[in-house]
Parts: structure tokens; C-alpha cells; sequence
């Protein structure tokens, strides 16, 4: 945390009752299990959980709790309150309170951790940058996020992610964003926002929480950009896009390499600069140069933007390929799927040499369209050549019928037959996709272990 914070900051501030004499602290717990001595321990409440099982326990290492239920027998300070998770997010309004730096926030469908990834790596060429680990990105992940970031940071790029309306409002309050970017708005957890239309005002509420004399950054290859624009002319804008040349900031003369990566002209105030982007895929080129609109936002001249995206790494469980033996490329891209994201993928593999093997799991949270979406999936495969499809699950039955594919019965079955790839010894690109729920990491992880030993 920034600096020393008492109980009674908190108390005074936000209300509440404070048991027991008050505290100090620098750090804030919510895991009993991953709890350092002197920590502040908020004791949250689920649906399937209760942390206040465990104050006894918690009271002997911790400075003090923050409970919605006190227990009198401990002879520690208490923060009584009504809603310990609310209370969460109101510690970490007080430590983004105190920070001076400027603070990015990133919302859209897809591509948000990428896009993060990619801010931080460009701020880092000359900046300390603070930043949401892997996908901290909701109610609870954004206040824990905020709770580590110390008075040392230049700059703070938070993902936020939201499942229905009013979440990322919520998140806003908190984080209180100097910039903000919605990425994309796609077809992903659509059964919480009921329609896209729904998807696309949810994720703009990240413009309505923006600070006094803040940034939007909006993508003008959204239809609800010119909306959006009007809804925001008293603040700053910042366009960029991959389609239009009337953009602050643009992708120009985009060529997809051998190796599926993409290199490209990234253009503003008449200038351009060359990217060679160690990702595949034009849904990379697209993430960049919303990355590159946030830099540029703040200021950052396009070397810099260069420089950083040129240093990017992969995300885990996005789009990660594994050189195999046997002339075998694995790529991974179990984090998360929707029917934009699985085009996207799908048009990386389309692009490689060989074999093209496409391996599918159920998509997530589609509501009443999934089986026409899944159906989708399929005609879009077999218009892009792919050589195999093989799919496991309810949903993605549907797929293969499209296809012409092979559906199995549960993932042994699968990795079986995968297997057998293995030893064509033929020049295939094995990818692997599918909605968390599904579980497909679980084949990822077979099939590389099973080349390994």
C-alpha cells in the first residue's frame, strides 16, 4: 500500500462501528490460507463460503478484521460493518485516493488481459508501472489489485471485467480511471446482458466513471462508437482503429507473416512507425493498437509505443504455440472462448503449413443463440480449410455435425485419438479452444506430457 493506514481512516470515513483499540497497517488479506503477519484480514462473505469460520485463527497473526459479524471474545481491533466485500473496495478507494500516478482502466469482451499486457509493456520502457495480475478483474480482483500499488508506481493499468450491468460502475467507483478503453464488445457473456446492445452499454459505463478532465479512448471500428463520442463531448477522446484513416491512431498496410505473427504501420500526427508484433493473429494487431490509443493517450511518443510492443510476451493459455516433436505445433488457447474469439483462432490456424487440427469445447454464457452460434463455429472452420475438427462437450456436437467432424464422448476419448496425430509424424498445428468451463486446459496439458515423457 501506499502508506500507513489505521482503522479509523476507514471507520470515520465510510462508517461502521470499530471494536476494540484501533491499528495500523500496510497490507490487506482476504485469504486466510495466503496470510502474512500483520496483515489487515477482511473476513468476506459468499454464497458458498464464510471467512469468519476462521477469525480465531486469523486473530493471532493479524494487526486487525474487518467483519460484518464481531466476534467480542478476540481482543483485536474490529471494523464492524455491514458488507464486508463493499468494505473491500472502499480500503481500496482510499489507497487509489493517494496514489498520484495516472491510472488506465480496460474493459471489452475479449482481449482485455492481452491489451493490459500489452500497456504495461509499453509504459515499462521508461516508467514503474502497476499492474492487474493475470485476470483480477472483478469486484474482488480489482480492489486487491489497487491495495498493492505503492506510492513508487508511474502508472497503473487495471483490467476490469463485468458479467452483468452496472458491475463495471461499481468498479469505476473504486478505481476512479484517469483513461479508459472498452476494447471490443462481443458476443461473451451475453446471458448476463441479455443482447449485445446490453453488453455494449454495460461495458460503456467505464467512460461514465472516468475522473474530471479524463480520457475516453474508443474504438472506431464499433458501431456504437459515434454514440459513445456524442455522450462524451465534454471529454477528451481518443480514436483509433484498424479500418479508418481518419483515427488519432491507426493500423496501416497490415501483412500477416510466415510464422502468423502480423507487421504493421501504426500511425499518428503524421508520423508512422514499423511494428513487428511477436503475436499471431490480425485480433493481436487489433489489441496493439488499442494499447499503443492508451499510451498515446497519455502522451507517449510512437518510438516508445515501438519499443514496448515489440517486447511483448504471450499470455498464458492465449494463443501460445508449443513446438512438439514429431512435427508438432500445440497452440493453447484454453483461457477463454466466445464465437469472436474462436473466429480469430481460427484464422490463425487457417494461416499456418500443413495439417490444420482444430480442437473444441463448449462456449459459456451465449444464452438463447449458443446452438446457432455453435453451428456458426463449424461453417466458419470449414470455409477457412481447416484439414480436422475434433469437439467434446453438449454444445459443440453441434459444430462437428457442421463440420463434418468427429465429436467424442468425454476428454479420454479425445486425447486418444489425438494421440494418434502424433505419430503421422507429418507437419501439423494442433489448437486447442475452449469457454473456462470446459476445461481444456486439462487436454493441453495431457498432450504435452505425453510428448515429454
Amino acid at each position: 500500500m501506499i502508506s500507513d493506514f489505521r482503522l479509523t481512516d476507514a471507520a470515520l470515513t465510510f462508517g461502521g462501528t470499530l471494536l476494540n483499540p484501533d491499528c495500523e497497517f500496510n497490507q490487506v488479506s482476504i485469504d486466510s490460507r495466503n496470510f502474512a503477519d500483520g496483515d489487515l484480514f477482511v473476513a468476506i462473505k459468499g454464497e458458498r463460503f464464510d471467512a469468519h469460520k476462521f477469525l480465531g485463527e486469523i486473530a493471532t497473526k493479524a494487526s486487525g478484521l474487518v467483519v460484518n459479524i464481531p466476534d467480542k471474545s478476540l481482543p483485536i481491533p474490529q471494523w464492524v460493518v455491514e458488507d464486508t466485500t463493499e468494505a473491500l473496495g472502499q480500503l481500496a478507494r482510499m489507497n487509489r485516493d493517494r496514489f498520484e500516478g495516472q491510472l488506465i482502466a480496460v474493459t471489452g469482451s475479449s482481449g482485455k488481459t492481452s491489451v493490459k499486457e500489452m500497456i504495461a509493456a509499453i509504459f515499462s520502457q521508461g516508467a514503474k508501472v502497476h499492474a492487474t495480475k493475470g485476470n483480477l478483474n472483478n469486484h474482488i480482483g480489482v480492489p486487491l489489485t489497487l491495495l498493492t500499488m505503492d506510492a513508487s508506481a508511474d502508472i497503473a493499468v487495471i483490467e476490469m471485467g463485468a458479467s452483468d450491468a452496472g458491475e463495471i460502475a461499481y468498479l469505476c467507483e473504486v478505481a476512479k480511471p484517469d483513461i479508459a478503453l472498452v476494447n471490443n464488445i462481443q458476443h461473451a457473456h451475453i446471458e448476463g446482458f441479455g443482447s449485445i446492445e446490453g453488453v455494449a452499454s454495460a461495458k460503456a459505463e467505464i467512460y461514465s466513471g472516468l475522473n474530471a478532465n479524463g480520457t475516453a479512448v474508443i474504438n472506431l471500428d464499433l458501431s456504437w462508437s459515434q454514440k459513445w463520442q456524442q455522450s462524451l463531448s465534454n471529454t477528451r477522446c481518443i480514436t483509433f482503429s484498424i479500418e479508418k484513416k481518419d483515427a488519432d491512431i491507426f493500423a496501416d498496410n497490415i501483412k500477416t507473416l510466415d510464422s502468423g505473427c502480423c507487421e504493421f504501420e501504426l500511425c499518428a500526427n503524421n508520423k508512422r512507425v514499423l511494428i513487428n508484433l511477436p503475436l499471431p493473429g490480425l485480433h493481436s494487431v487489433k489489441n496493439a493498437v488499442a494499447a499503443a490509443a492508451c499510451a498515446f493517450a497519455s502522451g507517449i511518443y510512437l518510438e516508445q509505443i515501438n519499443n514496448g510492443l515489440s517486447s511483448v510476451k504471450p499470455v498464458s493459455g492465449r494463443l501460445n504455440a508449443h513446438q512438439l516433436a514429431n512435427n508438432i505445433t500445440l497452440i493453447d488457447d484454453t483461457y477463454n472462448a466466445n464465437p469472436d474469439s474462436f473466429k480469430a483462432a481460427i484464422d490463425v490456424l487457417s494461416s499456418v503449413e500443413g495439417n490444420k487440427v482444430l480442437v473444441m469445447g463448449d462456449m459459456a454464457e451465449l444464452g438463447d443463440k449458443a446452438m446457432q452460434m455453435h453451428e456458426e463455429i463449424g461453417g466458419y472452420a470449414q470455409n477457412k480449410g481447416l484439414d480436422e475438427l475434433h469437439t467434446v462437450g453438449t454444445l459443440s456436437a453441434i459444430t462437428a455435425n457442421k463440420f463434418g467432424g468427429t465429436h467424442h464422448d468425454n476428454k479420454n476419448d479425445l486425447i486418444n485419438v489425438l494421440s494418434e496425430i502424433f505419430d503421422r509424424k507429418t507437419k501439423t498445428t494442433i489448437l486447442i479452444k475452449g469457454s473456462r468451463s470446459s476445461g481444456m486446459e486439462e487436454v493441453v496439458k495431457t498432450l504435452s506430457n505425453k510428448e515429454i515423457s
